[in-house]
């Protein structure tokens, strides 16, 4: 809510249902009505996005990163749609059933703001709140930053605010790799990532999903999966043996079908459009976010972590926050490692949006 002063909260449990006096809890509401997740697509002016839609109200729109799809708000849908919202998970430009242009710069933030933008106006839902996690995060931020007449609350999830600034990136990155390389820096050349990952994609993925994960990420002093060796793969430091407690067999199917299908240039063209990003926005040197806002974090998160500063600095960069929370013992992967968790502070931020 406007105005209210932000709080860090670190939680450590899954948490209660939400009850409110007129419907009761969000669990007793999706008892009593069984809704099911529609998908469809809508134009855009880059194509055409692909959506998973639960629920009737007003518009919540969620935003996922990579590499992921829709699906991995599969937690969220039906828990918002009980709580009185139409919830609207998309695939991002690139990835799933959404168009994929050929052109590495068709993936720069600007078109995928336009991207969300064609959603809510096809949706005829204007003004929507929008929930990214990881680059998902950055694009809901920026979505509500040029396009603040159709987003009146943005939620971020894993990847802190941080507005545009500082030294052009491909020179942070390579800076930061040191004797290494940084994965960023190692996404940047078309066709090298993809040449590690598309022959066998659902074990890259496992492993790239366990690296990030609470119960499977290495441990201290193992070799940091975010960087590369010389002469090496992402995947050398990838744990390997089980899957992450978040994640099925099934689960892990879902995402590899995508994948295996439409390939990995697509989601890492959003990588290669750093620099034209930095470009494009520089009128927006500094922007704070001025919509109520929320921050979800896992304190074993390296882009939590790294991003600590950016976190103390939301009193100016996101003058609005209603609350930031820390999950304790929580990786990358928030929504799905912490579902109950999470419903249950979105649900309940979302109550508190004035109208």
């Amino acid at each position: 809510m406007i105005g209210v002063e932000p709080t860090q909260r670190r939680s450590g449990g899954n948490g209660s249902s939400r009850r409110t006096a007129d419907h009761g809890s969000v669990e007793e509401r999706m008892s009593q009505h069984v809704m099911e997740v529609t998908h469809r697509s809508v134009s855009t002016p880059g194509g055409r996005i692909a959506l998973a839609e639960q629920g009737t109200g007003p518009l919540v729109l969620l935003i996922h990163g990579f590499p992921e799809s829709w699906y991995s708000w599969r937690h969220q849908l039906p828990v918002l749609a009980a709580a009185g919202y139409r919830a609207v998970a998309i695939d991002v430009r690139g990835y799933g059933r959404s168009s994929k242009p050929s052109s590495a710069d068709a993936y720069r933030m600007l078109d995928l703001v336009e991207d969300n933008a064609a959603v809510v106006h096809a949706l005829g839902a204007e003004p929507a709140v929008v929930i990214g996690h990881d680059w998902g995060a950055a694009i809901a931020a920026n979505s509500a930053l040029l396009r603040p007449e159709l987003f009146r609350a943005v939620a971020l999830l894993s990847v802190p605010y941080t507005p545009r600034g500082g030294p052009r990136p491909s020179d942070v990155f390579t800076r930061l790799g040191g004797d290494e390389e940084f994965y960023v820096s190692y996404f940047q050349q078309p066709g090298r990532a993809e040449a590690e990952i598309e022959p066998d994609v659902r074990g890259w993925l496992a492993g790239f999903y366990a690296a990030l994960s609470a119960d499977t990420m290495p441990g201290p002093g193992a070799p940091d999966p975010h960087f590369v060796g010389r002469a090496g793969t992402l995947r050398d430091r990838f744990p390997s043996g089980r899957l992450p407690g978040w994640l099925s067999e099934r689960d892990l199917d879902v995402y590899a079908g995508e994948f295996e299908r439409t390939g990995f240039t697509g989601a890492l063209n959003r990588y290669r459009n750093m620099d034209r990003d930095w470009e494009d926005l520089a009128a927006y040197d500094g922007a704070p976010l001025t919509q109520p806002s929320l921050f979800i974090g896992g304190s074993l998160d390296a882009s939590t972590t790294w991003l600590a500063d950016a976190i103390k600095a939301y009193p100016v960069t996101l003058p609005n926050l209603v609350s930031s929370h820390l999950l304790d013992g929580c990786g990358h992967w928030i929504q799905q490692e912490r579902p109950a968790e999470v419903n249950r502070i979105l649900t309940d931020w979302l109550a508190a949006l004035p109208v």
